[in-house]
């Protein structure tokens, strides 16, 4: 808290943050990032970017997916409370330096130190690549630094797996500076959030759109009840006089993270330690609990769904400021490395 007070009080802090559109958000996007976010427009200079460039590492064969997308994240930014007005938000592919930028920095990076990145190694294997691995996500890395130097971020919002992208970027940034003898690129700090995951509601580590596992921000009340009701609990916990167990119960952790009454979850898991309540009963307050929180967010995103044009208009405007941002950034990179001829 003492590192982010500090950075309070400095006037430039610049935030970068964003999405690959792959599709609607969910809770754990909320919990890890999103808000988060609604913090740090109040605090900092934000951009928000919507990385459809990056989203084309697992879409390429179907770009218009990842247009359509781009449209549903901007309902659920908006949804959610981001205001235009504080915070910029821009179209990773529209801004042409990120991508000039990216290439010069591959001269500042060897082959093996990309391979080394831990990162890009579990990405890697996650993703079952074997040896068939697209340049475009093994280069990622250094993409990512361009995303970051083209605003001049010096604040990244990251989860700690995140970490080695941001120590890649603070290389890229210092040898350039010291290649050129110029301090024209900015290194960034990381920001770990509080709580940098929500558990999806089969139990798995992570909530996740790909493993079917997500509660959407935009999902209705019959849909969460749905999900809800059929969420991953403790497996010994039969009948409703058995003890149960309440640590790694996705129901309690969600309780935990969205319940305003403080004092009636830990009634429930006293209760539901000790045997005697019952799942239904548990995830019934759950369900009410987060169809509470929902119910505003549904309710704008309708409106921003019913003036699609505005929100492009918006999209559009943050787009153009950032632009203008990228393209002194981009001088100042030329004339470090004598590139301006005319």
């Amino acid at each position: 808290m003492q590192f982010l007070a500090g950075l309070c009080m400095q006037k430039k802090n610049i935030v970068l943050t964003g999405d690959r559109p792959t599709g609607p958000l969910h809770l754990g996007h909320y919990v890890g990032s999103l808000q988060n976010r609604l913090e740090f427009q109040n605090l900092y200079t934000q951009y928000v970017m919507i990385a459809d460039a990056q989203a084309l590492t697992d879409n390429y064969e179907h770009p218009e997916k990842v247009r359509q997308h781009v449209v549903e994240v901007m309902y659920d930014y908006l949804a959610i409370g981001l205001d235009p007005d504080k915070t910029t938000f821009f179209i990773q592919s529209m801004i042409p330096q990120i991508h000039e930028l990216a290439l010069y920095y591959l001269n500042l990076v060897t082959v093996n130190r990309l391979k080394r990145n831990p990162t890009v190694k579990a990405e890697i294997q996650q993703k079952g690549f074997g040896s068939s691995i697209p340049v475009g996500f093994f280069v990622y890395p250094i993409h990512q630094a361009a995303d970051i130097t083209v605003v001049k971020a010096n604040l990244i919002p990251v989860g700690e797996d995140q970490l080695p992208m941001i120590e890649q970027t603070n290389e890229i940034v210092r040898s350039f500076n010291r290649i050129y003898k110029r301090e024209v690129l900015v290194k960034c700090d990381a920001i770990i959030p509080k709580i940098s995951r929500l558990p999806g509601i089969d139990g798995k580590a992570k909530m996740s759109k790909t493993l079917g596992n997500a509660i959407f921000l935009s999902d209705s009340s019959d849909v969460l009840k749905k999900k809800v009701m059929n969420m991953y609990t403790d497996p010994d916990h039969i009948l409703a006089s058995d003890p149960g167990k309440v640590e790694g119960n996705p129901v309690f952790t969600y309780l935990d993270v969205f319940s305003p009454d403080r004092v009636k979850v830990e009634e429930m898991k006293a209760h539901y330690r000790r045997g005697g309540l019952g799942d239904v009963k548990v995830k019934s307050y759950l369900f009410e609990v987060l169809d509470a929180f929902l119910t505003p967010i549904r309710t704008r995103r309708r409106e921003f769904e019913q003036n699609q044009q505005k929100v492009m208009n918006i999209l559009r405007d943050g787009t153009q400021k950032t632009l203008h941002v990228a393209m002194q950034t981009l001088k100042e990179v030329k004339d470090a490395m004598h590139l301006n001829y005319f």
